[in-house]
């Protein structure tokens, strides 16, 4: 039976390859960036499905902002947890699953969540539980891994990955950090669009850095590669090809 991925058996070495990393520090980048309009708000009620290390409910917390977190992966809990402490900021921490704290939770003006859905054993059903968490006129910040980068980066690097593309079997397992269930974005955008959300913000993480391979990443100027990333990231097309998307949503109406 598939379960939602733990990262427990990654958590000291996660930070390292997500967030320690130029491509970790851009990705921080775009979301502070769409999400820049949160810190101009005041004592906003905040639930961060998924924390992991919780970078950005730290952010946000900074701002004044009331901050739940919940995550699966103990390890990741306790990463977070330090990381207020040490910042001399509270927040509420749960143990838990998405499933279950969910029904435990009043509804929200933001709910953040970021690199889960693609790790959950059912991701439209799960996702559904955030989105009833969040208040009529309050926002969702969707990130998730993006099946069309999964895709294209395969079908570039040629040989022996064409053939499971051609027969819709090259998703990961899911066991290291290539997951399950990447995400198309128009399928997620129709999904939260039926639910009464309306995207405020769309945009593409690592559009073009990705897609270098080693040799050319070596000859390419990392300033002018950043540039770009953050002069296209939001534009049609290009946005949709990041490795990771970012929806910024409004629930515009109840269910």
């Amino acid at each position: 039976m598939q379960q939602d991925r733990n990262f427990d058996d990654l958590a000291e070495r996660f930070n390292a390859r997500i967030y320690d990393t130029s491509k970790g520090q851009l990705r921080l980048e775009i979301l502070k960036q769409d999400l820049h309009q949160f810190t101009q708000s005041k004592d906003l009620q905040i639930w961060d499905a998924g924390c992991g290390a919780g970078q950005i409910s730290l952010w946000l917390a900074g701002f004044g902002h009331q901050l739940t977190l919940c995550d699966i992966s103990e390890k990741l809990l306790e990463q977070a947890k330090q990381s207020f402490a040490q910042a001399e900021l509270d927040a509420g921490f749960h143990h838990a699953s998405i499933q279950q704290l969910a029904p435990h939770l009043a509804a929200f003006d933001l709910v953040i969540c970021h690199a889960v859905v693609e790790w959950l054993a059912t991701p439209l059903e799960t996702l559904k539980l955030v989105l009833d968490r969040v208040k009529t006129g309050g926002y969702l910040s969707l990130m998730f891994y993006n099946r069309n980068a999964m895709v294209y980066k395969n079908i570039i690097q040629g040989g022996w990955r064409l053939e499971p593309i051609l027969n819709d079997r090259y998703i990961g397992a899911g066991n290291k950090l290539s997951p399950p269930f990447p995400q198309y974005p128009y399928e997620l955008i129709q999904f939260l669009e039926s639910n009464g959300f309306e995207i405020i913000q769309h945009s593409g993480i690592r559009v073009f850095s990705d897609y270098l391979n080693s040799e050319s990443r070596n000859q390419t100027n990392e300033q002018e590669l950043l540039a770009l990333e953050h002069q296209y990231c939001r534009m049609p097309t290009y946005r949709d090809m990041g490795r990771y998307v970012h929806l910024l949503t409004e629930k515009i109406s109840p269910d």
